[in-house]
């Protein structure tokens, strides 16, 4: 058997990567993939409750759930006003990170778009932060002096992110995504010349052609028609990008632990639910007006008369208005609870168009984290179970909508990610090289600490995989 102990590791993330995709449909298309996946592990990587880029990467660099991270979402409560939301960053996360606890061991790291790490902090190492930065001229590097390299190590324009993924103009969006990742590829090439124990990067162009291109390509799309002009524009893609990841394989050492993982699933987009339209028809939500229209804001509340409101979102956020919590609460500090499970009630027994129930799966964030830190939503709501989207405006005809409410969306965040572990230069003998078993987001942390031989702090959630002296899960 062989230990699992490297002198590097990297990983390479694939934002939004499904594996009904990338194992299996397009396997043979991948070449690159599917020859780690021969030599090493691979499997399903069970996301975070919710599955969004912001926290799910920050749990999986950290070992900790978004509870104790005191993230859930791209944007969250930062008081207990009504209009106290502010973007998540880097200086979000207050626990240890991967290269927070090697840097303490004398590892030096090089991190590239890795979420969230805007705006750029000190790391034992080079950074080059996420799609969180709004451009380049901006803290979105460690040290300063890497900025005035990028372009040039890219071998051309660098960009933290497209400048607008929910778009009609498909054509232009197509070729900014694959700039944008040639471009981060080209960079993290580079990058490996400089000293490094441990190297991570994350490709944010896969989740962007997911919601941009889903229902060109994805049969079970209701959008779908085949034979479109986009038809094979997520395989193309893919194609290169395969060999994008084969090429940067190839630059590694022997012996380097790779990993390449998703931080969740995607799945087709069956539409928006009206969280707050519905909320305002069960008596929940009171509005000043009750014709008002358009996205909810603080001031068209009539704060008095309303118990719920919500956010809209890839899931729905529910918020309780609690007296002596909320500014004009008016549910008590008693009647909390009875609150919150009648709406769980209703929810559950929600029903879709067609008749048939939706399959709402509801959370309640004490049940599901560790720590509840920061300000979470009372209730944590997965529509029809991520088939649609939260739409968080007021004033519609209906509470089903036939698509996203920001802009064209083809796609939802699912579950499931992906994963695939092994050492360059030294695949698994038969078995179990090539075994598929399901790990967690989690797991991730761990093993890279034990590739190092460092000890798994305590708080970590997931446990190393180690298929290399273990029969598995």
């Amino acid at each position: 058997m062989y230990p699992l102990s490297a002198p590097k590791v990297a990983i390479i993330g694939l934002d939004a990567a499904p594996p009904a995709l990338l194992f299996d449909r397009w396997a043979k298309h991948l070449p690159n993939l599917s020859s780690l996946c021969a030599g090493g592990v691979f499997g399903n990587l069970r996301s975070v409750i919710p599955p969004i880029t912001v926290p799910a990467w920050a749990c999986m660099a950290s070992g900790k759930d978004p509870g104790t991270l005191g993230l859930y979402g791209f944007r969250n409560r930062s008081g207990h006003s009504y209009d106290a939301l502010t973007v998540a960053s880097a200086t979000s996360v207050i626990e240890n990170r991967l290269w927070d606890l090697l840097g303490d061991s004398g590892r030096r790291s090089i991190l590239i778009g890795v979420p969230p790490t805007y705006p750029a902090q000190p790391i034992n190492g080079l950074l080059v932060s996420c799609f969180l930065a709004p451009n380049k001229n901006t803290s979105f590097t460690y040290p300063r002096w890497l900025r005035a390299k990028i372009d040039d190590w890219a071998g051309g324009e660098y960009v933290v992110d497209v400048e607008e993924y929910r778009t009609d103009h498909k054509e232009q969006l197509l070729a900014e995504i694959g700039r944008m990742t040639a471009a981060r590829f080209w960079l993290a090439r580079r990058m490996l010349e400089e000293p490094w124990d441990f190297f991570m990067m994350v490709e944010i162009g896969t989740d962007r052609l997911y919601h941009g291109f889903l229902r060109f390509c994805h049969p079970a799309h209701p959008l779908y028609e085949p034979g479109n002009l986009y038809e094979h524009a997520l395989l193309d893609y893919h194609v290169d990008l395969d060999r994008r990841v084969g090429e940067l394989v190839a630059a590694l050492p022997d012996g380097t632990l790779v990993l390449a993982v998703s931080d969740h699933g995607v799945r087709p987009l069956r539409g928006g639910f009206a969280i707050n339209e519905w909320l305002k028809d069960e008596g929940f939500l009171v509005l000043k007006d009750p014709g008002a229209q358009g996205r909810l804001a603080p001031d068209m509340v009539d704060w008095g008369k309303t118990r719920a409101w919500g956010e809209g979102g890839y899931y729905a956020r529910i918020f309780l208005n609690v007296a002596g919590r909320e500014t004009e609460g008016t549910i008590s500090h008693g009647a909390r609870e009875s609150v919150r499970q009648l709406l769980r009630e209703k929810l559950e027994s929600l029903h879709g168009l067609d008749g048939r129930p939706m399959g709402n799966q509801i959370f309640f964030p004490e049940n599901i984290y560790r720590h509840v830190r920061g300000i979470a939503p009372d209730l944590i709501v997965f529509l029809g179970g991520l088939d649609y989207r939260s739409v968080g405006a007021v004033g519609l005809d209906g509470v089903f909508r036939g698509e996203n409410d920001t802009g064209p969306d083809d796609a939802n965040h699912d579950m499931t990610g992906l994963f695939v572990a092994g050492i360059k230069g030294r695949p698994l003998p038969e078995p179990p090289g090539g075994r598929r078993f399901d790990a967690s987001i989690y797991d991730i942390a761990p093993t890279v600490l034990k590739a190092f031989g460092l000890s798994v702090p305590t708080g970590m959630i997931g446990t190393p995989l180690d298929p290399w002296t273990s029969p598995g899960r």
